[in-house]
């Protein structure tokens, strides 16, 4: 009885409460990865894709594709999460 009581004084948590709790969940290999691609190499690269797909989206007609630069960029992340994860794994 005196839990209802509470329910009426209080009220019944609302569900705008329980929505807001999941959207602050965060994942954290996402947050590894963010971490990783502010490394110098990873910035490196990623400025190279970039600069290879302006150069690319420029152009009305090329067989570049960009695919060395972009596998270079996750290369260079990847081993960066693959190092703090395992690392912090230990």
């Amino acid at each position: 009885m005196v839990f209802e009581d509470k329910m009426i004084a209080n009220g019944e948590p609302e569900e705008e409460e329980e929505e807001e709790e999941e959207e602050d969940m965060v994942d954290p290999l996402e947050t590894i990865r963010q971490k990783c691609e502010a490394a110098e190499h990873c910035v490196h690269t990623r400025e190279r894709l970039e600069e290879c797909e302006t150069r690319v989206g420029s152009r009305s007609s090329t067989e570049e594709d960009c695919t060395e630069e972009l596998f270079d960029f996750l290369h260079a992340r990847d081993h960066c999460v693959a190092h703090k994860l395992f690392h912090s794994v230990k």
